[in-house]
């Protein structure tokens, strides 16, 4: 299995999972032509797509998604959001804590904390990628996760970055309380890292890192010193081996 980073942050994110008989999209908040030049312009493998929330850089291409034949899996609020005049055959309502099948993939999705509609979380299960979370724009997860492999989690900030940026003295504290509200920080990170067990994880991939508000060496380094696991900051174009086990 390999995972694909179509592009990650808030240009837009959009996520593939595919081995050589099957792909699933996580995300499309970019243009419909950056996935398709992602895919080769050959969609016959795709067996899906999951968007976590209606916000724009997840979910802007939802529509186009659809029109290219892929089921795309949604919360009911999502799809609301999205403005989608007409329901399409392609569209799969989902809720919280539903387990559902994607060609090879079983997925678990989950609730979480962000100022969206109906935002989820997804636990994805694969018999080559093995258990893979995928986290993000949340400021808080209530659950824990056993026998995971793979890990995919937002570290969008650093509290000490915004605390200095954004402080008393700014004129600014909307903002810095705004973004306290809606995702996850680099302390965040750690902590939901710290509360499930890593023994079987092989990958922990950063993703949504702010542009003004992280330090990419920074959040690597420390998650790697926390977990001693192997830890990569998502970027364009990135791919990954993201298998079960290491061999």
């Amino acid at each position: 299995m390999k995972l694909k980073v179509i592009s990650t942050g808030s240009i837009g994110n959009a996520y593939i999972l595919a081995n050589g008989n099957e792909a699933l999209l996580l995300e499309c908040g970019v243009n419909i032509m950056d996935v398709k030049k992602a895919l080769d312009f050959d969609f016959s493998k795709v067996v899906g797509c999951l968007v976590t929330h209606e916000h724009n850089d997840h979910a802007k291409s939802i529509n186009d998604i659809m029109k290219l034949g892929i089921d795309v899996y949604a919360s009911k609020g999502t799809f609301a959001k999205t403005g989608l005049s007409v329901k399409s055959h392609k569209q799969n309502e989902i809720v919280s804590r539903q387990n559902f099948k994607i060609g090879n993939f079983k997925i678990m999705a989950f609730d979480v904390q962000h100022d969206a509609a109906e935002p989820l979380g997804f636990l994805i299960d694969h018999p080559e990628s093995g258990k893979v979370l995928f986290l993000t724009d949340t400021n808080y997860c209530k659950y824990t996760f056993p026998g995971l492999n793979n890990i995919i989690i937002e570290a969008n900030f650093s509290k000490e970055i915004i605390d200095k940026k954004f402080g008393a003295d700014s004129g600014k504290e909307f903002l810095r309380n705004r973004i306290l509200r809606s995702h996850f920080s680099l302390e965040n990170c750690k902590d939901m890292l710290k509360a499930n067990d890593l023994s079987d994880v092989n990958n922990i991939v950063l993703i949504h890192l702010s542009d003004s508000n992280s330090n990419e060496k920074q959040f690597v380094k420390e998650v790697y010193e926390q977990t001693r696991k192997t830890v990569t900051a998502a970027v364009k174009g990135l791919e990954l081996d993201f298998n079960k086990t290491p061999f």
